[in-house]
């Protein structure tokens, strides 16, 4: 599996072009970023753009990114309406409306998504930090795509947002941990190509410290 990370801001969300034809997340910054996948491919190649979930760091780009390149926009079904509302999206922090992209495709838990050279990608469906929050496995190079669901260090994404649901954060946490990953794919910050496994159970101590659980 082939990934390439592109950031172009300190508040876009990490932005990855997979196999030169998928892209997990998409971004604020339509234009930059846009820059950025044309020194890898023709945008026309672009296939697909998985939406980890509906936050507006995530999404605000995918609306242009899908128009220039004819790519599919999918996202799991609990946050499909999600991403058109100011407020579960939290464009409204961002002091901008709804992001404009109108996804074609729905994801569940358990659905294998094709990502060309043999290769797919398991949805698991992580709710806590949006409703409909995923993360996304490839088994052959042990790589999770965690969203904003886990970070490297023992982090984990914010529940205080409308439609976060953080009675559902450990668990989701906890099915984390019992995949076999080797190289982590954040929501932000570069990827971490060691010790995936210690950082999602890093991820899931810390949350049950604090919860108390």
């Amino acid at each position: 599996m082939e990934v390439r990370y592109i950031c172009p801001t300190a508040y876009d969300s990490s932005v990855y072009l997979v196999n030169g034809k998928v892209l997990i997340d998409a971004g604020m910054s339509s234009d930059l970023i846009i820059k950025q996948l044309e020194k890898y491919i023709k945008l026309t190649d672009l296939k697909l753009i998985i939406l980890t979930h509906c936050h507006y760091d995530h999404t605000a780009a995918a609306a242009a990114i899908a128009e220039k390149s004819g790519a599919e926009v999918g996202i799991h079904k609990a946050d499909l309406e999600s991403v058109n509302d100011e407020y579960m999206s939290v464009s409204v922090l961002f002091g901008d409306r709804a992001p404009a992209v109108k996804p074609t495709i729905t994801y569940e838990e358990g659905d294998k998504i094709d990502i060309g050279e043999g290769e797919s990608l398991e949805v698991i469906h992580t709710p806590g930090h949006s409703k409909g929050s995923i993360c996304l496995y490839e088994p052959v190079s042990k790589s999770l795509f965690s969203g904003d669901t886990v970070f490297p260090g023992g982090g984990f994404g914010r529940m205080d947002f409308e439609g976060s649901e953080p009675d559902m954060m450990l668990g989701s946490i906890e099915k984390l941990t019992k995949l076999d990953v080797k190289i982590l794919y954040s929501g932000h910050g570069a990827p971490n190509d060691r010790d995936g496994n210690k950082q999602i159970i890093a991820s899931y101590t810390m949350l049950k410290m604090m919860m108390g659980a």
